[in-house]
């Protein structure tokens, strides 16, 4: 991985290397204490990962069930705090179960310590992922990892 300094071209790069489908790649820019949080997920659907591992296994099928395609608008807020921006995003792709369009928009809170992710609050509707037909919210490997 190219030396990235900024949490904004960190989060970039992240964005590139999932839409590559390389999710090792992404796992691998996580801090090994990382925590990422869900705080809208419904009943049976992690609220918390906490480290690396943890992450990994969540994200491990991910392009089994979401085929991205593009992230047609992205904007990068960047805080008081220097580590820590908020991302607007949407993306684009199809669900790979049905076919059907997927198209979702995100808010993030991002903190990066020492060029790694250290903290994502992720702010997404995964019950929209629910209405497009997917089994991407009842996978046994999504809420194994509380």
């Amino acid at each position: 991985m190219p030396a990235i300094t900024s949490p904004p071209d960190l989060y970039r790069h992240s964005l590139r290397l999932l839409l590559d489908k390389d999710i090792a790649s992404w796992v691998a820019l996580w801090s090994e204490r990382g925590v990422m949080e869900f705080p809208f997920a419904p009943p049976g659907w992690p609220r918390r990962l906490e480290g690396r591992e943890a992450i990994a296994a969540y994200m491990r099928d991910y392009p089994d069930h979401i085929d991205l395609h593009d992230f047609p608008e992205l904007r990068i807020h960047e805080s008081a705090d220097p580590r820590t921006i908020v991302v607007e995003m949407r993306a684009v792709g199809r669900v790979v179960a049905t076919g059907d369009p997927f198209d979702m928009t995100y808010i993030a809170v991002v903190t990066v310590q020492d060029g790694r992710f250290t903290s994502y609050r992720d702010y997404w509707n995964p019950l929209a992922v629910q209405d497009a037909g997917t089994d991407f919210a009842t996978d046994p490997a999504r809420s194994s990892a509380r």
